[in-house]
């Protein structure tokens, strides 16, 4: 059996912190702002994950009211969620994620996310697929006011 989840997330770009995306700390000028790294890749594969499972999101999980997660490690996050996906009996078929940032150019990174996710997930790193477009300077991400991503994720019952 076969589930099919899609996560979105997005933050804001501020300077004084890190630029951290699918466990990457990547050199910017800028980083993204959030209760935890505020890596957006790796939000938005956890919340397709959940969403397959319809185990609602990671503010669920993971609220950002909560103390235990400020400045959290995504990817210690998103080995959580994997640990509830496979309790409810589910592990990855494939991710499948794309990155909206105007810059800086995430091309050089993208191997090593997908070696983390993949990592984390328990799975191939050609399970895993990561790509990064930009908006050609329009609306938030393309003013490079923000960071955004969509993921897809295919649960596949163990």
């Amino acid at each position: 059996m076969f589930r099919i989840g899609h996560g979105y997330d997005v933050h804001k770009l501020v300077e004084g912190r890190k630029l951290i995306l699918g466990g990457v700390e990547i050199p910017h000028t800028v980083g993204l702002l959030g209760h935890s790294d505020a890596d957006v890749l790796a939000h938005a594969v956890m919340d397709a994950m959940l969403g397959a499972l319809a185990l609602g999101d990671i503010g669920h999980l993971f609220p950002d009211t909560a103390d235990e997660f400020k400045g959290a490690d995504s990817m210690k996050l998103m080995a959580e969620v994997v640990r509830v996906c496979a309790e409810n009996g589910y592990k990855i078929g494939n991710i499948d994620a794309t990155v909206i940032a105007q810059a800086p150019k995430l091309a050089p990174h993208i191997i090593t996310m997908r070696e983390n996710i993949a990592r984390v997930c328990g799975c191939d790193v050609s399970q895993i697929s990561v790509k990064a477009t930009t908006e050609e300077h329009l609306g938030f991400t393309g003013e490079k006011l923000g960071m955004s991503a969509h993921a897809v994720a295919l649960m596949v019952k163990i």
